[in-house]
């Protein structure tokens, strides 16, 4: 069955009745994406892809109880956090998962070992997010969350490239003020979740 649908929510449809053309279509839509972020946290595209496939394993298997409403890439990015999350776990009691995640991280990394991120540490930084006034929230998820381009966000949110400048400015001195008492986070989610 040939599939144009005008958006996201009308290849989530299809998807939902287990239509295999609207899967791949969202594949080919967001793995590219998904995988930047996804080595951006684990610095390694060997797992990443790995994660990358779990994810997409678990849109499919879980297609049925997809809501067409909400936002699919939301929803991806959340399941694939989540397997962050499992991954990081893993490698805390996995030494030689431990050792190849140290391996594959750059010499600024080697830290990683005593910081590596846990659940606990990604939710302290949900809330510090969270306390972002709304607007400046919703430009930092954009562009350092999505990693969307200013650009992008520009068009969607109808402000200047100036305007979200000034709130990832804002917003990034207000999260990492809101972590500098929190030694656990280190490195990795200073450097994966606010960058430079």
């Amino acid at each position: 069955m040939l599939i144009q649908p005008s958006d996201d929510r009308d290849l989530v449809v299809l998807l939902t009745r287990s239509n295999e053309p609207a899967f791949v279509k969202l594949y080919s839509l967001y793995s590219e994406r998904l995988l930047g972020y996804l080595v951006r946290l684990v610095k390694s595209e060997t797992f990443a892809c790995e994660l990358l496939q779990d994810a997409f394993i678990k849109i499919w298997n879980n297609r049925n109880n997809i809501d067409p409403n909400q936002s699919f890439r939301s929803y991806l990015f959340r399941i694939a956090e989540n397997l962050v999350y499992d991954f990081f776990r893993k490698a805390e009691r996995d030494k030689k998962l431990q050792a190849a995640l140290i391996n594959s991280a750059s010499s600024d990394y080697r830290h990683v070992e005593e910081n590596i991120t846990s659940k606990e540490n990604i939710q302290l930084l949900r809330k510090i997010i969270d306390a972002l006034p709304p607007k400046r929230r919703q430009v930092f998820q954009l562009i350092k969350i999505e990693e969307r381009s200013y650009a992008e966000v520009s068009t969607l949110l109808n402000i200047s490239t100036y305007t979200i400048n000034d709130h990832i400015v804002k917003a990034t001195k207000f999260v990492r003020e809101r972590l500098e008492g929190h030694h656990v986070m280190g490195i990795i989610i200073l450097t994966f979740f606010l960058g430079s």
